[in-house]
This record gives structure tokens, C-alpha cells and sequence, in this order.
């Protein structure tokens, strides 16, 4: 609860003087009177433009003690180079908030079916899990998906996201997953038959994922048809050092990673 001198005046109008901290690209701060939380990406014309990390916009005016820096009130002014800020973003294209603390983990999770699935979630929507305060663990598979579930326990606070390889109609991968019907668990998937498909052939400088005959081992087909050394482990490291953000990776990831870290965290 905010406090009030005898005479109604909240403490940030009052004539005590406060700094006067320029309006740059990406400083993040709070707007006293609504409690909006943003990163600066403009100013002009006595107002300052925020955007929260969820993309929303909110145009305030500069007046004096009307923000708040790390919990101290300050007064926003112009940069002095007057340029239009722009925000940095996430790996996975939110706004970045910086120097914010990672938030204690919540009962939640999001499970993904191996190592590899699991650093590249790391990779590009990491920033975005700390402040969520969500943490992913992999499976080693989703054979055993029932039974984990069963042991996980979910509830309405502890809400449990699966990603799962490869769920598409008829599969092995899909029949397990329909076998999962708790209202808490959310199990989605992509198309790819491993994660690694995931990365667009471009980021990589091929023209496309070679197909591997059935019955092949997929990532050592893989190698095999690029030319790779027959080191899957090293082939998977010089596949992630290629993504560098969300614009690397197919939409059919993205939008179901999206999709668990609403989910989770609704």
C-alpha cells in the first residue's frame, strides 16, 4: 500500500528533489499513478512511449516525479541525442527487461522429450522462463508419459506442459498423448521427427533436411547425407550455435513452446 503525507500528497509529488534520469533506449521503468512496467522505445513532444514485455504500448507524459528507477522515484527528460529509442528483444522476440532477477521457480514445468530439445528452449526463450520463473526438464522419451504424469501430480498451481516430437495423426507419439487427459497437463508437439528439424535449413546454409530412409538412425542419416563427421553429438553443437533467436526456428516450434509457457503460467 502506497503512503500519504497528512495532507494527501503521495510521496512522489512531493517538492523533495528527485534525479533527472534521460529517457534512453530501453531503460525500464514504472509509471507511478498506474503501476506499468516498460522498456522507453520513444520519446517525443513531452511524452515517453513504454512497452511491457508482452508487447503492449503505453504513452505517458514526462512530469516531473512520475516514474520509478529500480524503486527510486526519478523524473524522465529527453536523451540528449533526441533519438527515437528502440527496445532490445529476447532470443525469443520479447522485450527484454534488463538486469531483472529470475523469479523463484513456480510448482509448474515444462517437459520436453530429450537433451537436445531442451537447450534449444534454453537458447531462445530462456530470458523469458527465468523471469516466468519456469523450468524445463526432459524425459529421455514419452513412452513412460503417463507414469510421469501420474507421479508429477499436476493442479490447478502446478500446471504441467509436455512438448513432444514428431505428434502427428496415427503416430506412436500421438497415442500416448491423447492417453493423457488431466485438465493441468497441456501436451502439444511438432511435426519434426527430431528437434533438430526444427532449425530452418537456411540458418544452417542448406537447401533442405535430407530425407532418411525408415529404419535409419535419423540424426546419424543425417551426418551421413551432409557430409558431417559421423559425430552426432558434435552435428547437434553445430546445429545450435546456428540459432541465435526465434527468426532461426520453424513456426510450428514456436507457436507451441508459446503455447506451454501460457499455459503454465496462466
Amino acid at each position: 500500500m502506497r503512503s500519504y503525507s497528512p495532507d494527501l500528497t503521495p510521496p512522489w509529488k512531493r517538492s523533495a528533489p528527485v534525479p533527472e534520469v534521460p529517457a534512453d533506449p530501453d531503460l525500464v521503468v514504472e509509471e507511478v499513478s498506474t503501476g506499468f512496467c516498460g522498456a522507453v522505445i520513444r520519446c517525443e513532444a513531452g511524452t515517453v512511449t513504454l512497452e511491457d514485455r508482452f508487447g503492449k504500448h503505453r504513452v505517458f507524459p514526462m512530469e516531473p516525479r512520475g516514474f520509478l528507477l529500480e524503486g527510486r522515484v526519478v523524473t524522465l527528460v529527453r536523451p540528449s541525442s533526441g533519438a527515437p529509442a528502440r527496445p532490445t528483444r529476447t532470443a525469443s522476440g520479447s522485450v527484454a527487461v534488463p538486469g531483472a532477477r529470475a523469479r523463484v521457480a513456480r510448482a509448474g514445468r515444462i517437459y520436453v522429450e530429450g537433451r537436445h530439445d531442451a537447450e534449444l528452449v534454453e537458447k531462445v526463450w530462456g530470458d523469458d522462463l527465468r523471469i516466468e520463473g519456469v523450468v524445463v526438464e526432459y524425459l529421455e522419451g514419452v513412452d513412460d508419459l503417463p507414469a510421469v504424469v501420474a507421479e508429477f501430480a499436476p493442479a490447478a498451481d502446478a500446471r504441467l506442459g509436455v512438448l513432444v516430437d514428431h505428434l502427428v495423426p496415427g503416430s506412436k507419439e500421438s497415442r500416448i498423448a491423447e492417453s493423457v487427459t488431466d485438465p493441468h497437463v497441456l501436451v502439444v508437439g511438432h511435426p519434426y521427427i527430431d528437434v533438430w528439424e526444427a532449425v530452418k535449413p537456411s540458418s544452417l546454409g542448406i537447401p533442405a533436411w535430407p530425407s532418411v530412409p525408415r529404419g535409419q538412425d535419423w540424426k546419424t542419416g543425417v551426418c551421413r547425407a551432409l557430409g558431417w563427421p559421423p559425430n552426432t553429438g558434435a552435428a547437434w553443437q553445430h546445429v545450435l550455435s546456428r540459432v541465435n533467436s526465434y527468426k532461426d526456428l520453424e513456426p510450428a516450434l514456436l507457436g507451441r513452446v508459446e503455447e506451454l509457457i501460457d499455459f503454465v503460467t496462466a
